[in-house]
């Protein structure tokens, strides 16, 4: 009788291979308590594994858009101080505090002139939010990986789908077109990405 229970009680091995396989039942992911025992737990597992990977673009994304708009809010800032100064108040404040401005030679206009340069600096929230994202992307990215490696079809088509699926939602290019007077068209960079294509993998976050 002890025999008999004992041999109720026991698990069914995890299927696991690193050779291409279609594995549904018994296979295993990532640990032995995430082994699947029926149909409809395999289909939670593949829906899973695509808002997974949806997740993972969303979050490269926000990567991007965080760093976007840290970036307006400095060249707003560093516009509104440039127009600020070239106003009247600006030449006012200058003279008075030097005189020599007003008698300035032709050269000196001229290098006033010259184009002047603000250097961006992350301030320390907004650089640890930015880590923030990168981790977690960098987190979920190689989770994906390690899933991929089981080489599991199901799964590996899963993770294609999801990632067709992030891009299509939430990656749409937009970009705004600037008619000059002279009818030639400037692309400026808006929504999406603004460097060409990204890389495919999902290993580097």
């Amino acid at each position: 009788m002890s025999h008999h229970s004992s041999a109720n009680t026991t698990a069914t091995a995890c299927k696991i291979s690193m050779l291409w396989n279609w594995y549904t039942i018994d296979a295993c992911f990532l640990s032995s308590s995430w082994q699947i025992n029926s149909n409809g737990a395999f289909a939670a597992t593949c829906i899973g594994v695509v808002l997974m990977v949806v997740l993972l673009e969303a979050l490269r994304r926000a990567g991007k858009e965080y760093d976007e708009h840290i970036q307006r809010d400095f060249a707003a800032r560093v516009a509104l101080l440039a127009n600020a100064a070239a106003g009247p108040a600006g030449d006012a404040a200058a003279a008075t505090a030097c005189p020599a401005a007003a008698g300035r030679r032709p050269e000196e206009e001229g290098a006033a002139l010259l184009p002047q340069t603000a250097t961006f600096r992350a301030s320390p929230l907004q650089q640890f939010v930015r880590a923030l994202i990168h981790a977690a992307t960098f987190g979920l990215a190689y989770i994906v990986m390690l899933l991929a490696m089981y080489y599991n079809g199901y799964i590996i088509i899963c993770i294609v789908l999801g990632a067709m699926l992030g891009k299509f939602l939430c990656d749409w290019m937009t970009r705004t077109v600037v008619i000059g007077a002279q009818g030639n068209a400037v692309f400026n960079s808006g929504n999406g990405t603004g460097g060409g294509i990204d890389e495919p993998t999902v290993c580097c976050g």
